[in-house]
């Protein structure tokens, strides 16, 4: 995982860097259950591991009932396949269905259309700009973009079945 997370491409969009390998065995010990609060989760398309998603729920930072995504493909060659969009539907239903979610919050660098087209995809609403929020690999600081959906929200997307949020495999899609 560390190899796939350190690649140039990769390193692009995780601008603090791999976590170390200690963090790394701990997730993966965890097993997908909620762990130091975070739920951590591989993305595999044949068989290989593409990305990572993760629920975060850090104790005393946010509200309870509010949970946080993020979410990372490595190379581009798997990023506009829907593979992103799936984990991302999932993790949602997870956070809502299983860990008392009613809010999930994601942000993501303000350049990155095509992250933020799959957060509205999926029914996440934008919110707003966090200026100068992220360290880039430059050193400047980065603005992000602010996107979030509550479980009534959410709720209702799978209620009408509109196809923003994914109900089953989106092979072919985004």
């Amino acid at each position: 995982m560390t190899d796939a997370m350190s690649t140039a491409e990769a390193r692009a969009w995780l601008p603090l860097g791999a976590p170390p390998r200690h963090e790394l065995r701990r997730r993966v010990e965890a097993a997908g259950e909620p762990s130091e609060g975070r739920i951590d989760l591989a993305i595999e398309a044949d068989g290989r591991l593409v990305g990572e998603i993760d629920g975060r729920h850090p104790r005393w930072a946010v509200p309870p009932g509010v949970w946080e995504i993020g979410i990372s493909m490595f190379a581009s060659a798997d990023r506009g396949r829907g593979y992103g969009r799936e984990a991302l539907g999932l993790m949602c239903d997870r956070l809502f269905d299983r860990e008392g979610a009613h809010r999930v919050a994601l942000t993501t660098d303000l350049e990155n259309a095509p992250m933020r087209a799959v957060a509205e995809r999926c029914g996440f609403r934008f919110e707003g700009v966090l200026r100068s929020f992220m360290p880039g690999a430059d050193g400047t600081r980065r603005d992000y973009a602010m996107y979030a959906i509550t479980k009534d929200d959410w709720t209702a997307l799978r209620a009408e079945g509109d196809g923003r949020a994914p109900t089953t495999s989106t092979e072919g899609t985004d």
